[in-house]
């Protein structure tokens, strides 16, 4: 459990953000939630918002953790060339904080390996019929 991330216990007071993301491509439940390389979080769900059709993530976040501006950025990062995925939050500068329930509204969705390489094959294919 300790080499995986996942304890077996809680770690103390918590409070819930949300973030939507157009590709959540890979990411789970459980996944960490970090700032500046130090796990802050976890994922703890992952549901369609069917207003705006993108994926909704709530995260759990340790409540020593409270001063994050509401201008902060959350993104979906993979920790080494193919593995796991993760959220990684940017600290803004805006005065005004995000408290329980907030909403972080600038994210950047995941990097699909497999969008990469058809936009590649496909420049690639376009280039040679000029």
């Amino acid at each position: 459990l300790r080499v995986s991330g996942l304890s077996a216990g809680g770690s103390g007071e918590t409070y819930k953000l949300y973030a939507n993301f157009d590709n959540i491509a890979g990411l789970t439940v459980r996944s960490k939630v970090t700032m500046a390389g130090v796990t802050i979080g976890k994922v703890t769900a992952i549901d369609l918002d069917r207003d705006s059709f993108t994926g909704r993530v709530t995260m759990e976040i340790q409540k020593g953790v409270n001063n994050l501006p509401v201008d902060s950025t959350a993104s979906i990062l993979t920790a080494g060339l193919l593995g796991e995925k993760y959220i990684g939050i940017t600290v803004g500068g805006e005065e005004d904080l995000l408290k329980d329930g907030g909403t972080v509204h600038d994210t950047q969705s995941a990097l699909v390996l497999e969008d990469l390489i058809g936009k590649f094959l496909i420049n690639s294919v376009n280039k040679e019929a000029k």
